[in-house]
């Protein structure tokens, strides 16, 4: 598993879009949507089909992103 936020070069944070949230190169797609997008059951050609400005890439960096910050066990504090 990737471990360096460094190696997600795709996933941009600015404070003006989308209050922050982790997005896909600066767009108004997040990291949040992609996944639950996954979750529901389209498929990553779904989802260049309906977001074609989104490549095949992003949308897996994004599922490693979120994969990385789920196990990050530094982030939240683990209740007893």
């Amino acid at each position: 598993m990737v471990g360096r936020l460094a190696e997600y070069d795709r996933i941009t944070r600015t404070a003006g879009v989308m209050a922050g949230k982790a997005c896909i190169r600066g767009m108004r797609v997040t990291v949040g949507m992609i996944v639950g997008q996954i979750g529901a059951g389209h498929t990553v050609e779904e989802l260049l089909e309906d977001y074609p400005y989104l490549e095949r890439e992003d949308i897996l960096q994004a599922l490693r992103y979120a994969a990385w910050k789920v196990e990050d066990r530094e982030s939240e504090p683990v209740a007893a």
